[in-house]
């Protein structure tokens, strides 16, 4: 079988599998595990991509989580809408400039975990409060996002392993 074909069988049987368990624990996120698996695959689809998507994507929604904090903690004069803008400029300076640690080298990984966790924060009802962002729950973005992506990175080990064996199976 051509690397395409196997690639399109491995990954749709896999996408399709985790869908179907996903759909059914509640506070896993199928979307922000496969934004993580398009990272594994965008970030060179081997053991060291593996590595690197998940620090990074762990990383991104750690400093999304703090930025979520900072905004419902903080009370400042300025619009919400300026004050958020404020924080995510920072967090994105912070992320560039952490790229220059070698396991944080990844920055567009990094940036994926960030906008993943920010997109559940601010697109799910209740998600960005100070409860809510302190409890222990896959609610908790730090934790559900977190625990999605790096599923979903290993999923796109997975896959690309499935990929391999099927490909020289032919």
């Amino acid at each position: 079988m051509n690397s395409n074909t196997a690639l399109a069988v491995s990954g749709g049987l896999v996408g399709g599998l985790a869908t179907i368990v996903f759909a059914n624990v509640a506070g896993l996120l199928i979307w922000a595990a496969f934004v993580a698996v398009a990272c594994f695959f965008l970030t060179g689809g081997d053991q060291k991509a593996l590595q690197t998507t998940i620090v990074c994507n762990i990383f991104g929604v750690a400093l999304a989580w703090v930025v979520a904090l900072i905004l419902v903690n903080v009370t400042i004069t300025l619009p919400t809408g300026v004050f958020a803008g404020i924080l995510v400029g920072i967090a994105i300076v912070v992320i560039v400039l952490a790229a220059k640690i070698p396991f944080l080298a990844s920055a567009p990984a990094t940036i994926l975990g960030f906008a993943t966790a920010f997109a559940f924060l601010v697109q799910t009802p209740e998600m960005l409060s100070q409860a809510t962002l302190t409890g222990m729950s896959l609610n908790n973005a730090l934790i559900g996002v977190s625990v999605s992506m790096v599923i979903g990175a290993i999923l796109g080990y997975v896959i690309g392993k499935a990929t391999g064996m099927l490909a020289s199976a032919a």
